[in-house]
């Protein structure tokens, strides 16, 4: 009589191991997979964020004018951005369409006809905003930087 335990026996001992180690696995890909898949639909909604707010600067420095149009747009734009961006970012967006609206404001005030010394004041603050708009070009990117960055 033969001792020897048979193949079968080893196999089927390490059968369950071997399905459980294969689940394992197949459970961490599609963890990873659902993880991709949260940062790519993060970073296209932050993308949109990022692109509405270089539309608005393009706007104002192509016209000259802060458009009504263009600064709803992208106040509608960017109203989500407290709870995909950080605090800083989100006060950044706020101070530009500030800084769109005063210039929607004292474009009014020069179609209004001001006179005498109101008028070349309110055309230094309008070039003096605008000044600011285009150097928003640099600064913008540097904020959303961290943001738009895709990692492996």
């Amino acid at each position: 009589m033969n001792c020897n335990p048979h193949w079968t026996i080893y196999l089927s001992a390490l059968l369950t191991p071997i399905v459980a180690v294969l689940a394992l696995y197949l459970a961490y890909r599609q963890w990873r997979t659902a993880q991709n898949k949260l940062q790519f639909n993060l970073f296209d909604r932050r993308f949109s964020l990022y692109e509405a707010t270089r539309n608005l600067i393009a706007s104002i420095m192509t016209s000259g004018v802060a458009k009504g149009e263009e600064v709803y747009k992208f106040s509608s734009a960017t109203r989500e951005a407290k709870w995909l961006l950080n605090k800083e970012v989100v006060d950044y967006l706020k101070m530009l369409y500030d800084k769109a609206i005063a210039l929607q404001t004292l474009q009014d005030e020069l179609k209004g006809g001001l006179t005498g010394e109101e008028r070349p004041e309110n055309v230094g603050k309008q070039a003096e905003i605008k000044r600011w708009f285009f150097a928003q070009y640099k600064v913008l990117d540097e904020k959303f930087s961290s943001f738009l960055k895709l990692r492996h």
